[in-house]
């Protein structure tokens, strides 16, 4: 009974097929233009039918790829700036010499610096 393109559609149905078009933008599938003309077909959108002309030329498989991507992009350098200080602290005590505290500003100032030259060169 949902596949009917009569079905009226709600606010939580646009909204989940306005986040989808998001999803083909971001990937390149879509222009601003394009973007722009189906986002206003979406939100004054009554049926199920309206929705589904909005993406008869695009792929269906949009939201199965993008969590993929999202769990590949882990932020190693914000997890070791986030034990810097543990390790600093477990070195002083270990080791007794204060200067391990240096590098809880050296850390941030290398990983950092490192990730600026590699945006700038790429």
């Amino acid at each position: 009974m949902a596949d009917l393109p009569e079905i009226r559609v709600g606010t939580a149905e646009r909204e989940e097929a306005l986040s989808r078009l998001g999803e083909h933008f971001s990937a390149g599938r879509l222009s601003v233009a394009e973007f722009d003309e189906r986002s206003a077909i979406v939100a004054a959108a009554a049926t199920k039918g309206q929705i589904d002309a909005v993406f008869s030329d695009l792929p269906a498989a949009v939201a199965d790829d993008v969590p993929a991507k999202r769990q590949l992009n882990w932020d190693w350098a914000g997890s070791v700036m986030a034990l810097t200080p543990i390790i600093a602290l477990v070195l002083f005590f270990v080791l007794g010499s204060w200067l391990w505290f240096l590098l809880i500003p050296a850390v941030p100032a290398v990983l950092e610096g490192g990730r600026r030259v590699i945006k700038s060169g790429s």
